[in-house]
């Protein structure tokens, strides 16, 4: 099956959705927000994101705004044969950049899809364009640094990700910490955490999200708000994904049961403390 190339602006409502197959999304005029399994946000003008296949992202467009979209199913011809290199870029969700040259060919594609190329005698062409496209991106987000093989410091990692936990996050941020390319960085952090850069993201979210959602009584848009969700709608699908539930449902189930195992975790301590009390718990409890 072909790749196709398309051009069209982004509603504002947020939407979300997966497909099977690989997109390029690039913002032409305007701007779009994106978040890719827990890591994105705002897209600016020649700025664009890399959406792997079977990846849930989250979508809309801001204002007036036109964006070039790239369908690629896995046997397209620009990710198959001589080009089959080129599928390594979709290993994981990117945000980028355009520099001056690519921002120039995109004028030449804009051209060419103005010529009437996605009939069916010329749809190979998109190919043709998509794969010049490809080759390009990969040739910069792809390229290793010569940095010595160190173990990624995860605490400086975790320190960063809780302070920015409500802010917009790429792998790029991450990266710089790190003083490594976004590729080299994305394949040092598998293989060193088992997790990409953005499931590990997401996970810090979702569990600073779970702890709001049951230690507190904040309204759940707030909670999404404040833990880098979209929206309260992405919290919830976030949620029932990975806990089997809703936020709400988590918070009734646990309301009535904790206020019973606190009140008889606290007959219980005052029991104990009428007994012995050992060594050194004064200053672990104060922790």
């Amino acid at each position: 099956m072909p790749s196709t190339i398309r051009q069209i602006p982004l509603e504002t409502a947020t939407k979300h959705h997966s497909h099977d197959f690989h997109q390029i999304v690039i913002t032409l005029c305007g701007s779009s927000e994106f978040e890719i399994e827990g890591l994105g946000g705002r897209v600016n003008a020649f700025s664009g994101c890399i959406v792997p296949a079977n990846h849930e992202h989250y979508y809309s467009g801001n204002g007036h705004n036109r964006q070039l979209i790239l369908d690629l199913p896995e046997d397209a011809p620009a990710l198959t044969g001589e080009h089959r290199e080129l599928v390594a870029l979709f290993d994981v969700p990117r945000f980028f950049a355009l520099d001056s040259p690519l921002r120039h060919y995109l004028t030449f594609v804009e051209s060419e899809l103005a010529r009437g190329l996605d009939n069916s005698a010329t749809s190979f062409q998109q190919d043709r364009l998509a794969a010049t496209l490809l080759g390009s991106l990969k040739a910069r987000l792809g390229a290793s640094g010569s940095a010595a093989q160190r173990r990624i410091d995860l605490n400086q990692i975790d320190r960063f990700i809780r302070r920015h936990l409500a802010d917009e996050l790429r792998v790029a941020d991450l990266a710089k910490l790190a003083c490594l390319s976004e590729a080299h960085f994305s394949e040092r952090f598998r293989a060193q955490t088992g997790l990409s850069p953005w499931q590990y993201v997401r996970r810090q979210r979702l569990h600073a999200a779970r702890q709001l959602v049951m230690q507190s009584r904040l309204p759940l848009t707030d909670i999404a708000i404040q833990t880098g969700f979209a929206n309260q709608s992405a919290l919830s699908h976030a949620f029932r994904r990975s806990y089997g539930a809703s936020p709400r449902q988590l918070r009734q189930g646990f309301a009535s049961p904790s206020l019973d195992t606190n009140n008889r975790s606290t007959a219980h301590s005052t029991a104990l403390s009428s007994s012995a009390t050992p060594a050194g718990a004064s200053a672990l409890s104060s922790r």
